[in-house]
């Protein structure tokens, strides 16, 4: 849609100040930014935008990131493209969850019945208040509405042209729907499967932690020197950093072409202190120059434990519960009375307690040889969590992604190479992931506030759950909670009874819903139309610290559902960094509220700073580039009402021009412009402003001070400058829009019809002269800086009149630079110019002055 909003006149005092407001009412108002549905697929260009996560307050790296994207939109659409460009609000997870529980003073206690009447605190106690889950995922409901109203206010004081028409929560209905409807069919073809095995474990949240979302830290830890016993009564050593598992060893592992070892492969030995017999076997994976060069397999102590377990085919013996402390029930291998009374002193102890605990019986028994050797070593962590992360055995529900079958592997691999990236680099990224993939995606969640896996389990005589046939509901029914709703064919009554069932009791992990926002923003299958005017989408904007989990589980979803890749291209942006070149979070509380950069310098400024990062670069924090920003802002306000006060116009705009310095400068335009479009079709959109404001300060500079004088006239060459001024602010304005959307608009409104942002994009070849020599424009500026310097040496004011300016070049030049000499003489405030010939050794003008 094209906005009508006539022009205003020329203001007497050019101002910044009031600008966003009034300008973001002015594009709600005439829905500048609308997509237009009615526009074939070809002309369309969709954006899965990224749906910032609603838990708390934006900060300025959203500002970074979200600019970025919003350059290329605005560019899209003065291309001629109806750009789709949603946007979504993340409210499902984790990180929602703890920003209830901490604004309010609450925990979710699913044993709690549900209060209708329930008010949380106004003010957060020192003891959380437990609540119904019912409860607590209104409170959640409640809060995320609230941080997205924020968010939106932000967004368009920033200028970001979403279409709000366009817009979706991540746990609303339509969203959930979709995101169980995906999965259903997942497991109805076999790509989404449950079973009971290893699974890293965040005992502080209580949830499982799939790969992508997983962190190493270095942290202190210990080497344990620990004497297994042969028959015979010699001692094996291992050294191990996770002493309190030893009631859970289930073999001694070293490499197969260790000599040392070689010959234990096949026996067993026994444990210390619990006496439990266990086979020596040998693994790839052992590492001889680690330790000893014999490694203690557990159930479980890192992920190589689970390699060795599954591959080995060796007993599971758990003996860390999902709170992280030592299970009652001691493994069924511990027989002996001393070992049973032993493990009894470990029950209920927290991993570092029960470490302590196993090493003093080491000590005891005299197998712990010589004391512990510190070391500090790398402890998988969850990315949010402070608690290093445990391996128990639960019962999960996992999507094929090529973790564990070849095939689907390089399935995977191939669809990375079907995009372009940009940077290319970052391709890089997602092939090492999916090369490094150690098993599938798990995507159930032992958490409240998600979206929940929407299946039953009929139970058998017992009360056991059968897994292997799970009640299904219909699509058409979506989105159901099992938590709440029956399955049909049964009664509330039977809920949890023996012969009735038990809803699934898990949620999907985020990205499980956050992988179809291209089926989410387009509606899919709930508007066929829309949904194939907008897919498979063009451009995927986001952080390269997110390749492995939502761009990758987004490529996996869109190949199992549509056989395709979800968009064509992928534009990664970089991290904000701190002054200490950190990367700026939250959680490391290093962020800046962009609200008060905003105010301070306004959002042009800001998404200049922005517009300066590179694609895929991490850039530095600098309030000092939102200062340039704000001088260029002020700079084209300035310069635009010079050019307008010249009395050029719109129609000046469509005049022709005749005059060469006039041609030069339109021909040098003509360059910017395609420098500018080769940037953006790149999705570059720093080079494009890197090229249009080096032009724009030469052109403010050199250009204005060189044709001021003639503009004022009313002969053939002021036509021409006022026509050349016109099409040069036409096209900077337009050239400038993307990045700096606000004054561009103000200052378009001044003279011209409609909305700049609804313009179409400029094209060189309709404003380069056929016969423009751009050594006019040099010469005269050089003329200028020389003439400029001359005074300065010559102590001569700038503004001085002078009778003569004597240049001195050769016949060439001063063929060129003759076409301008009037404008040269009057920039100058020089009565003539006076060519004098130099001789052919000469390599460029000299110029030297002659006072009155």
């Amino acid at each position: 849609m094209t906005a009508t909003t006539p022009p205003s006149a020329l203001p007497e005092k050019p101002t910044l100040d009031g600008v966003e407001a009034k300008l973001a009412h002015r594009w709600a108002d005439e829905q500048t930014y609308a997509f237009d549905r009615s526009q074939p697929r070809g002309n369309v260009f969709s954006i899965d935008t990224p749906p910032p996560t609603a838990s708390g307050s934006l900060h300025v790296g959203h500002v970074f990131s979200y600019t970025h994207t919003d350059t290329i939109a605005r560019y899209q659409r003065m291309r001629g493209k109806s750009v789709f460009y949603p946007i979504g609000w993340d409210d499902n997870g984790l990180p929602t969850e703890r920003r209830v529980q901490n604004f309010y003073g609450v925990r979710c206690d699913p044993t709690v019945p549900y209060d209708a009447d329930f008010i949380p605190p106004e003010k957060p106690g020192k003891q959380e208040i437990p609540i119904s889950r019912r409860n607590f995922i209104d409170l959640c409901h409640e809060l995320t509405v609230i941080d997205e109203r924020s968010f939106e206010e932000l967004f368009r004081t920033l200028g970001l042209s979403f279409d709000w028409k366009h817009q979706y929560r991540t746990i609303d209905d339509t969203s959930r729907a979709i995101s169980q409807k995906a999965f259903l069919r997942n497991v109805k073809r076999g790509q989404a499967y449950n079973q009971q095995a290893p699974t890293l474990w965040d005992i502080t949240f209580r949830t499982a932690v799939a790969q992508a979302e997983l962190e190493e830290r270095e942290r202190p830890g210990a080497y344990h020197r620990i004497s297994f016993h042969r028959h015979d009564g010699e001692k094996i050593y291992i050294e191990t950093t996770r002493p309190e598992l030893l009631p859970a060893c289930v073999a001694l592992v070293a490499h197969p072409d260790d000599e040392r070892y070689r010959p234990l492969f096949g026996t067993t030995v026994t444990s210390p202190v619990f006496g439990v017999e266990v086979p020596v076997v040998a693994h790839a994976l052992a590492d001889p120059e680690k330790g000893s060069g014999i490694a203690m397999i557990c159930t479980f102590g890192d992920t190589t434990d689970v390699t060795w377990w599954r591959e080995l085919q060796l007993p599971n013996r758990t003996i860390i519960g999902r709170d992280g402390r030592i299970v009652e029930d001691a493994p069924e291998v511990i027989t002996s009375p001393e070992a049973q009374a032993k493990y009894a002193e470990l029950v209920g102890k927290t991993v570092h307690s029960a470490k302590e605990a196993v090493v003093q019986m080491l000590r005891d028994s005299g197998d712990l040889d010589g004391e512990p050797r510190a070391i500090t070593h790398p402890v998988k962590f969850y990315e949010r969590g402070d608690r290093p992360l445990e391996i128990v055995s639960t019962r999960q529900w996992y999507i094929r992604n090529g973790g564990r079958d070849e095939q689907t592997r390089d399935r995977m691999l191939a669809r990375g190479r079907e995009l372009h990236w940009v940077p290319d680099h970052m391709r890089h990224r997602y092939s090492n992931w999916v090369e490094g993939l150690s098993g599938d995606w798990l995507v159930s969640r032992q958490r409240y506030f998600g979206i929940a896996v929407p299946l039953w389990y009929r139970l058998d005589h017992n009360g056991e759950p059968d897994y292997d046939a799970p009640i299904v509901p219909d699509e058409q029914s979506l989105p159901v909670d099992p938590a709440s709703d029956v399955p049909e064919g049964f009664t509330e009554d039977q809920r949890n009874q023996p012969g009735g069932f038990m809803g699934d009791p898990d949620v999907m992990d985020t990205w499980a819903t956050s992988s179809l926002t291209p089926y989410i923003a387009g509606q899919w299958e709930a508007d066929g139309d829309l949904f194939d005017r907008v897919y498979p989408m063009d451009l995927r904007p986001q952080g390269h610290d997110i390749i492995r989990t939502w761009l990758f589980s987004s490529v996996v979803r869109a190949d199992l559902e549509s056989d395709t890749v979800p968009w064509a291209n992928v534009a990664l942006s970089g991290w904000i960094l701190d002054p200490d070149r950190k990367k700026m979070s939250k959680s490391k509380g290093n962020t800046v509220t962009p609200i008060g950069l905003l105010e301070q310098y306004g959002s042009d400024s800001v998404r200049y700073w922005a517009a300066s990062g590179r694609p895929g670069t991490d850039t530095a924090f600098d309030e000092s580039q939102m200062k340039v920003g704000r001088r260029l802002a002020t700079k084209l306000l300035n310069a635009s009402k010079f050019a307008l006060g010249t009395g050029a116009s719109a129609a000046d705009a469509a005049s022709p021009v005749t005059h060469p310095l006039d041609k030069a400068m339109l021909a040098g335009l003509a360059d910017v412009i395609d420098a500018a479009t080769a940037g953006f079709d790149e999705f570059n959109y720093t080079v494009a402003l890197e090229r249009t404001e080096s032009f724009f300060w030469s052109f403010c500079d050199n250009y204005v001070e060189l044709v001021k004088s003639r503009a004022y006239g009313d002969d053939e060459g002021a036509q021409s400058a006022k026509s050349a001024l016109a099409q040069a602010l036409s096209v900077i304005l337009r050239l400038f829009a993307p990045t700096i959307p606000f004054v561009t608009e103000e200052v378009w409104s001044w003279w011209q019809e409609g909305s700049v942002h609804r313009q179409p994009w400029p094209v060189a070849a309709q404003i380069r002269p056929a016969d423009a020599d751009a050594r006019v424009l040099s010469l005269a500026t050089q003329a200028i800086g020389a003439i400029r310097k001359a005074k300065s040496e010559a102590k001569v004011k700038g503004s001085a009149e002078i009778a003569a300016v004597t240049v001195t070049a050769g016949d060439e030049d001063t063929e060129v630079l003759s076409q301008a000499s009037e404008d040269v003489a009057a920039a100058g405030r020089a009565a003539k110019l006076v060519f004098v010939g130099a001789s052919d050794s000469d390599d460029a003008p000299a110029y030297a002055i002659e006072l009155a």
